[in-house]
């Protein structure tokens, strides 16, 4: 029985301001109900169990693509976002960060009252589950932050966190609930791939299994839980590199949504009016959405739809954040009342970009793109934590063209 993934981040300390945290509350709400709309609320769960997939959630939100911010400020802004929505929804948010992390069993035992689960077994496998990370595994990392997500059929994923001051890094720990069957008869079976596997099932009357296995994870040595599980490991570094991107598939979404747009996007009523910029962002959006998990292995170019709060790789383009926001609501809302053309036109952009990786070869012009972006970032109210994006001090001697560029 295995968590389904870790990441390692380097730490970061600071907030998150208000112009930002706003709106990742509304784009994070707008992905979320999304995927449950589309799918299901057991696919959302699913997708935030994987370290991948929830890294490069959060970079397509604005926060700094690699740091242990994350964590806190994509969970937080989920938790005011989705809990005024949950009746309806189907999905509640526990838990945070260092004292709200204590009341997680207190409003798991609110959810159980809300939905008809057993909230006292919710309870005890969110202590379960901490108890493993913070105590059984003696990896140097001490927990700060604690989130229990569940949906009102009992899938759930734990999102918990730990510090190592001496090594200035945090890790990140996934849980998954999964189909107790499965962990029965197939105990070795992976959800993503060769190294990500399920944790535990909890439903009523199987309760009493789901934490035998937990405490049957405890006993298991530290080296060979690490080595079975899916582990995302970022760099240092703050500034998005080359080595960072998978360039065809950066390339290939830029030359799709900049260069191909007449071909491929007239049929689209979704995009009728939309620049190629705010294209390229919901491009990203909408891989976060439909993408399957291979697609993950690289969240830095999620960054690339709307920016990062401290600059790298660009200022966050409030204007074609708000676009991305708006677009993505009245998507939804028409679905809602039997119009799915917008949500359907949101799934063809990303098949678009992704075809348009067949046969795609990208140059290396990746320090020019980022350039571009930064020059043209205050015709998009370009924004970091330090200020406003200013136009740059000189004409570039050839800004060139998406195209151009890859």
């Amino acid at each position: 029985m295995k968590r389904s993934g870790t990441a390692d981040l380097p730490l970061h300390y600071g907030h998150v301001p208000l112009w930002l945290a706003d709106r990742m509350s509304k784009l994070g709400f707008a992905i979320v109900e999304t995927i449950a709309m589309e799918f299901s609320t057991s696919e959302v769960i699913s997708k935030l169990s994987n370290p991948f997939w929830f890294q490069s959630f959060g970079a397509v939100m604005g926060m700094d693509w690699h740091s242990s911010g994350i964590t806190t400020s994509v969970l937080g802004a989920l938790k005011k976002s989705v809990n005024p929505h949950s009746k309806e929804l189907g999905i509640y948010i526990c838990g945070g960060k260092g004292k709200h992390s204590m009341l997680t069993p207190k409003e798991l035992l609110f959810v159980g009252e809300r939905t008809g689960l057993d909230g006292n077994d919710l309870a005890n496998c969110s202590r379960l589950t901490a108890k493993v990370d913070n105590t059984a595994i003696q990896d140097g990392f001490q927990l700060y932050q604690h989130n229990f997500i569940v949906d009102n059929k009992g899938q759930w994923a734990v999102i918990q966190q730990g510090m190592n001051p001496n090594s200035k890094t945090a890790r990140r720990y996934h849980w998954h609930s999964q189909d107790l069957k499965s962990f029965i008869n197939e105990p070795h079976t992976f959800i993503y791939g060769e190294n990500q596997g399920s944790i535990l099932n909890l439903t009523a009357g199987t309760a009493e299994k789901s934490r035998a296995g937990i405490l049957e994870l405890s006993k298991e040595s530290p080296t060979k839980i690490m080595k079975e599980m899916q582990h995302l490991s970022m760099p240092s570094h703050h500034d998005v590199r080359m080595e960072d991107v998978n360039m065809k598939r950066l390339g290939a979404m830029l030359w799709a949504t900049h260069e191909n747009k007449p071909k491929d996007f007239e049929e689209l009523l979704l995009l009728k009016g939309m620049g190629p910029r705010a294209l390229q962002s919901l491009a990203l959006v909408s891989e976060i959405i439909y993408g399957t998990p291979t697609r993950f292995e690289d969240p830095a170019r999620f960054s690339f739809a709307h920016g990062g709060k401290d600059g790298h790789p660009f200022p966050v383009p409030l204007k074609i954040y708000d676009e991305t926001i708006t677009t993505l609501q009245r998507a939804i809302n028409r679905a809602k009342i039997g119009n799915s053309d917008k949500v359907d036109a949101i799934r063809k952009l990303s098949e678009i970009s992704r075809n348009a990786e067949e046969g795609f070869t990208p140059n290396t012009n990746f320090d020019a793109l980022i350039q571009k972006e930064r020059n043209e970032s205050h015709l998009y109210g370009g924004r970091t934590i330090f200020g406003e994006a200013k136009p740059p001090k000189t004409k570039p001697a050839n800004p060139g063209n998406q195209l151009e560029l890859f």
